[in-house]
């Protein structure tokens, strides 16, 4: 199977590379239909910033922000994703048309998650993530924490195959440990599970460039970790500029054979 190209649009004002941009339902529709000429297999639609030093939303203003452009953008033949890890997000989100839930916290922040995702039958992407930096063995102890969150979803009645993984890159591990998890995404690869890989223009990605240059600067480090993990892989990776990554996928996944 060829790689996905998941496309993010954050409708918040203050996300930490293209906050404020997208955050009307015109220019959310607009950004979707360029990403969708870019080849764009899925939008993923964030109306909560986790950003360092972010501001805490509330359920009203995340739904008010989220659920208007999943209803604009149902009119395109797209796969749509919400950036949430609130049911009640998730649940008016599906039903308004979207089809997978991307949940940061991977089900352990709201325990009616899972069974929001089933009640809809939509795909699901659990996410690393933990209060505190992961010590010791960070490939174990990653894991082992999607393992468990995978099986809880399959319990609540997700199908098998539309549970997703992400490694979490940028959230609960140093520097060190994500590049560690870059070096064995093979590993995660290897569960049995969909992975999606999620480094877009990320402080790791800044740290590797060592050249100080702003977020939107970061593309073609983010490109580098597309065809790395593609070749560990990885079934999708989550963008901010689709048309770089899109093309640097289709010749990764040719070089693979996973043109299909």
């Amino acid at each position: 199977m060829r790689t996905l190209v998941m496309g993010i649009l954050n409708v918040t004002p203050d996300s930490f590379s293209d906050g404020g941009r997208y955050n009307s339902v015109a220019q959310a529709v607009q950004r979707v239909e360029e990403m969708i000429a870019e080849g764009v297999d899925i939008v993923d639609v964030g109306g909560y910033s986790t950003r360092p030093g972010y501001q805490e939303v509330s359920v009203a203003e995340e739904l008010a922000r989220v659920i208007p452009v999943v209803q604009a953008i149902r009119q395109f033949d797209v796969l749509i994703s919400v950036d949430t890890f609130r049911s009640e997000v998730a649940a008016a989100a599906l039903s308004a048309g979207a089809d997978f839930i991307n949940d940061q916290w991977a089900g352990k922040y709201d325990k009616a998650m899972f069974d929001a995702a089933a009640r809809h039958n939509a795909q699901i992407i659990l996410m690393h993530n933990a209060e505190e930096e992961v010590t010791g063995d960070v490939m174990a102890a990653m894991t082992e924490d999607l393992l468990r969150q995978a099986e809880l979803a399959e319990q609540a009645g997700i199908q098998r195959e539309h549970i997703w993984l992400d490694p979490g890159i940028g959230f609960a591990k140093s520097r060190e440990q994500e590049i560690e998890v870059m070096r064995r995404l093979d590993e995660l690869c290897g569960l049995g599970y969909k992975v999606l890989l999620a480094t877009s223009r990320k402080r790791m990605v800044k740290e590797l460039l060592d050249d100080g240059r702003p977020a939107a600067a970061r593309d073609e480090g983010t490109a580098a970790t597309t065809v790395w993990g593609i070749a560990k892989g990885i079934h999708a990776v989550r963008v901010h500029n689709v048309a770089m990554n899109k093309k640097v996928a289709r010749v990764a996944d040719g070089l693979r054979g996973n043109n299909g």
